[in-house]
């Protein structure tokens, strides 16, 4: 089998590929991974190295849900359609809306891992004003769920909410993301502290919630900008564990480096009002973190009894949860407990690729059949 995948390298969908690339090579899939937006460096694709069986094509093609991406299709589909018609691969699995649009005869699967209408929704609180650039942002993700032979989302929450912001799909299902356990280290000793993932200005991610009180512990809040107007004090590049109980910021990091922090937080918190699936909270769970979760359905669905829950998007709410998590350290082990089994049990990338395996064998057949 030969699988043809396209992916961006500017989200957490690049952590979902290289999941499932890796899965599917040492399965004996042949893929031809497509890379859009920024050109990787040579961090983001040492994964890459001994593969065999992959063939890497970046490209710098914008995407749909950039202003500038609207310049940039015309040119990508083209490139993709003459791309299918040189290498005829056997399945299409397209990590962007658009393209389950592609004019090609080949079986596509087109995972919506998040969209540009339902983020606004979340994060705004209402529908989009409808300027010409929204108008054909709709049209074109419309087209491409219509066009795709199955529509994949990584939760039932971004399913049901493809169906309202754009059409049923003709056939659609849901494929949890998935780690590889292997990455994360569950056994260190764990310092009294708090993680978060996600920069300040990113109204998504809300990690600017934890600014907003002073807390028992140090909080480390990794991928962050300077901070506008906190209300507590803020020290930029610090350790995790530090005696002045503050929030750290730190600047992006390698996977090393967060792999380490991780496996020494005792908690992460997931304050994110906007996430589809939520790639950072597994890595912390993996690391047997306790996981206090904004409460959105996304998190509901994930984590069910193996998380505890802030009032949504309430800073006063997820401070006093971290206080009693401080307070009570059996109950804090516990979750950290609960939230790797869990990810162990439901999470996993071989379960993730094992279940795409298996819808590309079934459009296969069914191609087969109708043929």
């Amino acid at each position: 089998m030969h699988v043809l995948v396209t992916a961006d390298t500017m989200s957490g969908v690049w952590t979902y590929t290289r999941e499932l690339v890796t899965g599917l090579v040492t399965r004996g899939i042949r893929v031809t991974l497509v890379s859009l937006g920024e050109i990787p460096l040579p961090p983001q694709t040492s994964w890459m190295e001994n593969l065999h069986g992959l063939e890497y094509r970046p490209t710098a093609f914008r995407l749909d849900w950039m202003q500038e991406g609207q310049l940039d299709l015309a040119e990508s589909t083209a490139y993709l359609a003459a791309l299918v018609a040189e290498l005829k691969p056997d399945v299409l699995h397209l990590n962007q809306l658009c393209y389950g649009n592609l004019p090609v005869s080949v079986p596509r699967v087109v995972v919506a891992h998040g969209d540009m209408i339902s983020w606004w929704n979340a994060v705004h609180g209402q529908e989009p004003k409808p300027t010409p650039w929204v108008g054909w942002y709709r049209e074109v993700v419309s087209r491409g769920l219509d066009k795709a032979s199955v529509v994949v989302a990584p939760t039932r929450w971004m399913l049901e909410t493809v169906r309202t912001c754009y059409a049923r799909p003709k056939r659609d299902m849901v494929i949890y993301n998935g780690r590889n356990p292997i990455f994360f280290n569950p056994y260190t000793s764990k310092d009294d502290s708090v993680l978060a993932v996600g920069r300040l200005y990113d109204a998504g991610k809300q990690v600017n919630l934890l600014t907003q009180h002073m807390h028992p512990l140090p909080v480390c809040i990794v991928g962050a900008e300077t901070a506008t107007h906190p209300k507590i004090p803020i020290r930029a590049d610090v350790k995790l564990a530090t005696e002045q109980v503050c929030v750290a910021l730190k600047g992006p990091q390698t996977e090393a480096q967060l792999r380490a922090l991780y496996s020494r937080a005792a908690i992460y918190a997931a304050t994110s009002r906007y996430e589809p699936f939520g790639m950072a909270a597994l890595e912390a769970a993996l690391s047997r973190c306790a996981i206090i979760a904004n409460d959105i359905p996304t998190f509901r669905e994930i984590w069910g009894d193996a998380a505890l829950y802030f009032t949504a998007n309430d800073a006063d709410s997820l401070a006093t949860l971290i206080r009693r998590m401080s307070e009570e350290r059996d109950l804090c082990r516990a979750y950290a407990n609960r939230a790797y089994q869990r990810a162990r049990e439901r999470f996993t990338a071989k379960r993730m690729t094992d279940e795409y395996v298996d819808l590309y064998a079934g459009l296969l057949a069914s191609a087969s059949a109708a043929a």
